[in-house]
């Protein structure tokens, strides 16, 4: 099985010098501690919490996260007690907002396993998921004012995310709307981990914002290209074709569709809407062989562009090329 750093292209013949081999390295060994530090920092005394709560961490995940704070913090001293636990508390961040997520959506599986809610209840896996915001804040404490003040932006902005996705466009475009709640739901928190990997490794604050503009805006490209894949009826994604699309979440090929005004595209939403099953499978591979899906996977392409853009300002070395790496494969996931 491939390593974090490996899944994410950082290995290979582009990062073929010893001082290159030395960060990769630094941060493979990272990752490596964060497990052990998650397990101890996830314990909770009371046997049903502890297992709620340990859950979603124990079903896995890609830790896309930690890894971008700790490469990132190599633009400073590198990876160090404080820079474990700022990935500490952007992990278990993360983890805390899939329950509620989940919640929020209906969704039926996470990682390969039911759903926290499925599992036990909505209240429980609600409750699971504030003792992990709660512990996340316990964790960042220590670190000082900026982290947790920057922990408490970011969490504003998932809430704030998935308020809008409940609410809806109102008034507003579909498309610019969705985009946005993306900002908040997903590019927020990618932001705030490779800004922290500057703050805490006390790097120059004139990367602060190159970082943080380029973690919001690869997060932006994540989530679209993750809306390309839910079409795919490749068996490796683990997920059935269409499974966003069937429990009726927004992405971004349906909403490109809405726009058009073609009575092909007109047919093919009212089919999508179907109660029958074997036309909703249907309309789904029309979906996914349908232009909107290039459109879809350009847009991610765009906030990709626009992800390297903002690392201009940055030193030419590991980091960089393994953050325009990162970024690469975000959107060579769809091909």
């Amino acid at each position: 099985m491939p390593s974090i750093a490996e899944t994410f292209g950082l290995r290979g013949p582009r990062f073929a010098t010893p001082a290159d081999r030395r960060v990769i390295d630094a941060v493979e060994t990272g990752l490596d501690r964060l497990e052990v530090l998650l397990d101890e920092h996830l314990r909770i005394a009371d046997p049903v919490a502890d297992a709620v709560a340990r859950y979603l961490k124990e079903a896995g995940g890609k830790r896309a996260r930690p890894l971008l704070l700790m490469l990132a913090a190599h633009l400073g001293r590198g990876i160090d007690d404080e820079v474990l636990a700022a990935a500490e508390v952007v992990e278990i961040t993360h983890l805390a907002s899939l329950y509620h997520d989940d919640v929020m959506d209906e969704a039926e599986t996470r990682r390969g396993v039911p759903a926290a809610h499925v599992a036990w209840s909505n209240s429980v896996a609600i409750l699971a998921g504030d003792l992990l915001f709660a512990r996340a804040g316990a964790v960042s404490a220590p670190l000082g004012a900026q982290v947790a003040s920057l922990q408490a932006r970011t969490f504003e902005r998932l809430c704030l995310g998935q308020l809008h996705e409940t609410l809806g466009p109102g008034d507003a475009d579909p498309v610019e709307h969705y985009l946005q709640v993306l900002s908040d739901k997903t590019g927020s928190l990618i932001a705030a981990a490779a800004e922290l990997g500057i703050v805490v490794s006390e790097a120059d604050d004139a990367y602060r914002a190159p970082l943080r503009e380029f973690g919001e805006r690869i997060g932006v490209a994540f989530q679209l290209v993750d809306d390309v894949i839910d079409l795919s009826d490749d068996p490796e994604t683990g997920k059935d074709q269409g499974t966003d699309v069937r429990a009726g979440v927004t992405t971004l090929p349906v909403l490109l569709l809405a726009k058009r005004d073609d009575e092909a595209s007109a047919s093919l939403r009212a089919r999508l809407a179907s109660g029958d099953e074997a036309e909703l499978r249907a309309a789904i591979a029309e979906l996914a062989a349908h232009p909107v899906v290039d459109e879809a996977v350009a847009e991610a392409e765009r906030w990709q562009r626009r992800a390297l853009e903002a690392l201009d300002p940055l030193p030419a070395g590991t980091v960089r090329r393994g953050l325009e790496a990162f970024a690469e494969h975000v959107v060579a996931r769809t091909r």
